[in-house]
């Protein structure tokens, strides 16, 4: 039991470590908005942590993170996301369809610089 408790201890340690070394408003410049007018997600910035979805006159960023065990999801053909490590699915806007899974992927702030370039903040992933 005290091994088991030093090993959450730890864990929440590096968890924390980790959140404290994440830059601060770290943007990432996905280019002129206009390249994502059509319906569909990109992913273009999966291995920099997000997807762009535009689905219903909308656009948002979803993490690529599986909030299981952090594990990258993939786009499928009908628009939802799966992660391959353990089956988790996710809708188009990002809700938990099929766990272990049971938070649904996080939305990234996305804002819209001087230059007309989405700007996404992954260090609210």
């Amino acid at each position: 039991m005290l091994f088991r408790s030093a090993l959450v201890t730890a864990g929440l340690a590096m968890v924390q470590k980790s959140a404290a070394a994440a830059p601060k408003g770290h943007l990432i410049d996905a280019g002129p908005a206009n390249l994502y007018a059509a319906d569909g997600i990109y992913d273009k910035f999966r291995d920099l942590g997000f997807f762009l979805v535009r689905a219903n006159g909308k656009l948002v960023a979803l993490s690529s993170y599986c909030t299981h065990r952090i594990c990258k999801v993939n786009p499928q053909k009908d628009h939802t996301f799966l992660c391959k490590c353990h089956g988790s699915t996710f809708t188009e806007e990002g809700k938990v369809t099929e766990g272990p899974a049971k938070r649904d992927l996080p939305i990234l702030p996305v804002s819209t610089g001087s230059n007309g370039h989405l700007l996404v903040d992954i260090s609210a992933k």
